[in-house]
């Protein structure tokens, strides 16, 4: 899939929305991706993940990890392409942690996927998770890069680069 055949996706799937958005991050942006709106549909969502994996050329993964929520669907399909097990991260007290019976080997090698990078706040968090619990990231995925040409620690690819907008919250005057 091209990058363009993939923006004309995210439009034709009403992913692509305008407004004010309230980020994860604590910024404000006026556009917003909201990939569940891609990844409804079973075969597209395939062929994201498909796409994705594609994209990877590191040293060969034995699972896949990805930060609740945004990253399920897109992770699960990306793992399913690699050929490799998929486990997912939450939040539990504001802290990422694994639940329902994941664990991790000691040495595993792990392929961060996400649907959208914006400040990388998550993929860190599930990194740092990964590195406590004896794995090794070797990498991490996203379908959006949004982060504006800032990198994280490790290799990473994108389906999509977007420059979209980003700005702190503006105080209120009383």
């Amino acid at each position: 899939m091209t990058e363009k055949e993939i923006k004309e996706y995210l439009s034709s799937s009403g992913a692509l929305l305008s407004g004010n958005f309230l980020l994860s991050s604590g910024l404000h942006s006026p556009d917003y991706v909201q990939c569940a709106l891609a990844l409804k549909n079973p075969f597209w969502a395939g062929e994201l993940g498909t796409a994705l994996a594609a994209l990877w050329n590191g040293a060969e993964p034995e699972v896949v990890v990805s930060p609740a929520m945004g990253g399920l669907i897109i992770g699960h399909e990306t793992a399913r392409a690699l050929g490799v097990d998929f486990i997912f991260t939450e939040r539990e007290n504001n802290e990422m942690t694994l639940r329902r019976g994941f664990s991790l080997a000691k040495g595993s090698r792990v392929v961060i996927v996400e649907d959208v990078f914006t400040t990388g706040k998550s993929t860190l968090e599930t990194a740092a998770l990964v590195t406590a619990r004896g794995g090794e990231v070797i990498g991490a995925l996203s379908m959006i890069n949004r982060m504006g040409g800032r990198a994280l620690p490790f290799p990473q690819e994108s389906l999509v680069k977007m420059d979209l907008t980003t700005y702190p919250a503006v105080p209120q005057i009383s």
